[in-house]
């Protein structure tokens, strides 16, 4: 990746509303070649989309909790993403190696609702569960550094 299109993704990344404008003064480009230069990012896949972020507490949404799960039959075709689709208080699942196959990120209002949640996991992907709730988070959702 060039260095002006490297610099215009940091830029996108601490303020995914920055206007072309601003963006053209930062690099010393004009308006014109930042807006061509990010449509030709989106389209290369590098800029995926633009998202706000929300405040979990705001929203009340306090738990955050790293679900391991392991399909109960190691055999059985692995469709545990899929069967786990629809559940939207899942916010990332990441395939892993190690014992277990699959870490959810998960966001719940309080304990009961997490119990529910687990119950629901389980019977939905026929996985064992190990549960790791967090108790802060000092950084999140950090930027990829580009080189």
């Amino acid at each position: 990746m060039e260095e002006l299109d490297r610099q215009i993704v940091q830029l996108l990344v601490a303020d995914g509303r920055m206007s072309y404008t601003d963006l053209g003064k930062a690099t010393g480009l004009s308006t014109s070649a930042v807006h061509q230069r990010v449509r030709r990012l989106e389209q290369r896949g590098v800029i995926r989309g633009y998202a706000a972020i929300v405040d979990p507490d705001a929203v009340n949404l306090p738990l955050t909790a790293f679900i391991s799960v392991k399909p109960f039959d190691p055999s059985a075709p692995d469709d545990t993403p899929e069967r786990l689709a629809g559940i939207d208080e899942i916010e990332a699942c990441h395939s892993v190696a190690g014992d277990e196959n699959y870490i959810l990120k998960i966001r719940v209002a309080s304990p009961g609702d997490l119990e529910d949640l687990l119950a629901r996991i389980r019977s939905a992907a026929g996985v064992s569960t190990r549960t790791t709730v967090v108790l802060s988070t000092p950084y999140e959702a950090r930027p990829p550094r580009l080189k």
